[in-house]
């Protein structure tokens, strides 16, 4: 009799293990679903005037007025660059006509050619997964290459002009707005105790100009970031818009290129405005 109630009790423990496994199994939370920013360069010697403005053949390609909205950006990080090295970017952005301060929380993922569910999936390993309410998903969808971010948006008040707070105030920000995922990312409060000691990569005044390209609204950005060199400005010019699928995004890349060097007009680089940022400031 003993041996039977030890058989039947091992058997009861499996069964219950086998119903454990499949509800962990069964709760555990699938990917994030992103959407898609297509991001191409143009070549600034050719669309920019001697004012380094859009030439007005681009503005009437998309439609665009001749008016822009302002933009200027800030990164704060470490002269290590620790947050930046663990694909965080920190951001805080002053929109022309808005009177709060952007702040965004970005964490990137490099996609593996096109294995964009691979990089999903990492990021799913990460805590980030289809129960992440708080951070937008999106594939950065280059020329070439790839990139996942996930980002936390929030706003700070006190935007005046187009001015954009010092290191000090900026710190602050940050760190009373700081995300759990951010803020505890390697260990408690290790966001935050980053931002402590960190200073200012930027700040870059950027104009956008808004169109339309295949039925979607198209931004044209030029942004002025210092040259390698320190002694002169170099002038970042993007195209981008945004679509909800992996085959739209594509299809118009492949279209919104295909323009671009039938005008002229395309340059064959991935765009990497943040990195330039990091490394120049």
């Amino acid at each position: 009799m003993a041996s039977i109630m030890n058989f039947s009790s091992r058997g009861l423990f499996a069964a219950a293990a086998v119903s454990l496994a499949a509800a962990s199994l069964a709760s555990a939370a699938g990917n994030m679903v992103p959407n898609y920013e297509v991001k191409l360069l143009m070549n600034p010697t050719v669309v920019l005037g001697s004012d380094f403005k859009l030439k007005s053949e681009v503005l009437s390609t998309f439609a665009m007025p001749t008016t822009v909205t302002k933009m200027n950006v800030q990164f704060l990080d470490d002269d290590a660059e620790t947050l930046y090295n663990a694909g965080w970017s920190p951001r805080i952005r002053n929109m022309e006509g808005e009177s709060d301060y952007d702040l965004t929380y970005k964490k990137r993922y490099a996609v593996s050619g096109n294995d964009i569910d691979g990089a999903l999936t990492q990021a799913n390993s990460e805590g980030f997964d289809a129960n992440t309410s708080k951070y937008e998903a999106q594939i950065e969808w280059g020329y070439q290459k790839k990139t996942l971010s996930l980002s936390n948006d929030k706003t700070a008040s006190g935007a005046s002009g187009m001015d954009l707070p010092n290191v000090g105030d900026s710190q602050t920000i940050l760190i009373d707005n700081a995300p759990d995922k951010f803020n505890d990312w390697t260990s408690d409060n290790w966001g935050t105790t980053e931002l402590k000691t960190s200073r200012i990569y930027g700040p870059v005044l950027a104009k956008r100009s808004t169109g339309t390209f295949s039925g979607v609204k198209l931004y044209v950005e030029v942004w002025p970031i210092k040259a390698a060199s320190g002694s002169r400005i170099e002038y970042i010019v993007e195209a981008s818009f945004k679509t909800d699928t992996s085959s739209d995004a594509s299809t118009k890349q492949t279209q919104l290129m295909n323009l671009l060097q039938s005008k002229g007009w395309f340059l064959a680089q991935d765009s990497l405005k943040t990195q330039l940022i990091m490394e120049r400031y």
